[in-house]
């Protein structure tokens, strides 16, 4: 298994998790490694690796992870401390907190987004209160 190491200095673990189609999880998720939903989650999701919505792929809750590829429907808040991706066959209903966003034309989003450093946004939204 390689490894890869944080931008915090951790050391992750690279094993992937995938959640099959057909699968249905209820409850909260955390992982070191990257996770790949081709199944549904009902619940929240923390990832240290890369996450991976595929097109079949349904998320209801809150996400928290450093990058995700979006190609399936999702459903909560998004943050996102690197890059979100949202592929042409992808659908967002939430907010997004992300460093950077790349969306494809196709896709559907509804909701707020907030890009940039999350240390500036917090930043921001602290100072017009």
């Amino acid at each position: 298994m390689a490894k890869q190491t944080s931008n915090y200095g951790e050391t992750l673990n690279q094993s992937i998790n995938i959640i099959n189609e057909g699968t249905l999880i209820k409850g909260d998720i955390t992982a070191n490694g990257d996770i790949r939903i081709d199944g549904e989650l009902v619940g929240n999701l923390q990832a240290k690796g890369r996450l991976v919505i595929g097109p079949n792929g349904k998320v209801n809750g809150e996400i928290v992870c450093n990058n995700i590829e979006v190609s399936g429907y999702i459903k909560g808040k998004i943050t996102v401390s690197e890059l979100l991706t949202m592929k042409a066959m992808s659908t967002i209903y939430g907010d997004i907190v992300a460093g950077k966003l790349s969306v494809e034309p196709g896709s559907v989003f509804s909701g707020t987004c907030a890009m940039g450093d999350s240390k500036g946004i917090d930043e921001t939204e602290d100072s017009k209160e």
